[in-house]
């Protein structure tokens, strides 16, 4: 299936500054799935909101490997997914030839305007450099009387904490960093963004992760999830080590008999586009 699109941002691809992003964000490859895996029930819970009916037509922004897109697929539903890591688009393209994914930018999309049905992004779009042009271009794409499911990690939730807890060994922000992903997550920034263009409401989950481990988390994440993985990567061994160590220690603060039982709160948003 082919979306048509418009002639001045069909070749555009990944924005310049978002390069760096994209680098991060492909670096779990096919692994990321097993990354979507652990949260598949909150991409079910936005799916069930956002009903996708057979024939329409939907787009899954910062698909990944495409979990939350064969999901929208298996409603019967048209779906295309895009994101801005290759390698996370080439695992989606093998873990799912029928579906059609691509390279592209959530601040610049290659879609004519009113093209879609339904919209969703699965702790995606939050991570954007500059949200006010991903809500623009998500209400540009999306037909009136359409819709949008979103779900996205809240401020002072354990993801954010997982965020904190890396941070001593990321590198220096710039002198002016993008707004906290996590912003997304407070339905008052969400109305900021969306609200002149949909009708918003708003429903709360808890997914929760279960490991065997901390040791277990760990090697998920550091395989699996772009920005753990470059992280550890651009860590000299001495570094990674402590990295591990403190991302081990986080996780095990969620242990129980049996292993890791972490409850990671979520904001489902549904929005009718006016």
């Amino acid at each position: 299936m082919h979306m048509p699109v418009t002639k001045n941002v069909a070749s555009i691809g990944v924005l310049p500054h978002n390069l760096k992003s994209a680098a991060t964000w492909s670096a779990g490859g096919r692994n990321y799935d097993k990354i979507s895996e652990t949260i598949a029930d909150a991409l079910d819970h936005v799916i069930q909101r956002i009903d996708p009916q057979p024939q329409e037509h939907f787009l899954d922004i910062a698909t990944g490997t495409g979990w939350a897109a064969r999901r929208i697929f298996t409603r019967g539903a048209k779906v295309i997914g895009v994101d801005i890591g290759e390698a996370v688009i080439a695992a989606a393209k093998l873990l799912a030839p029928h579906i059609e994914f691509r390279v592209a930018d959530a601040e610049a999309l290659p879609f004519a305007d009113a093209t879609f049905d339904g919209i969703t992004s699965t702790f995606g779009i939050m991570f954007v450099s500059r949200p006010e042009d991903a809500a623009r271009e998500l209400a540009r794409v999306c037909k009136k009387g359409g819709r949008v499911g979103l779900v996205t990690w809240p401020r002072g939730g354990t993801l954010e904490g997982m965020f904190t807890m890396m941070k001593p060994y990321m590198a220096a922000p710039p002198a002016s960093p993008p707004p906290s992903p996590f912003e997304w997550g407070q339905p008052a920034r969400v109305r900021e963004l969306l609200g002149n263009a949909f009708d918003l409401k708003f429903e709360t989950g808890v997914t929760t992760l279960r490991l065997p481990s901390g040791k277990a988390v760990w090697e998920l994440f550091v395989t699996g999830y772009g920005p753990t993985k470059m992280l550890a990567a651009n860590c000299d061994l001495a570094r990674r080590k402590e990295l591990e160590r403190d991302f081990i220690a986080f996780h095990e603060e969620h242990s129980n008999d049996l292993g890791i039982a972490m409850p990671r709160e979520y904001l489902v948003t549904i929005g009718t586009r006016k």
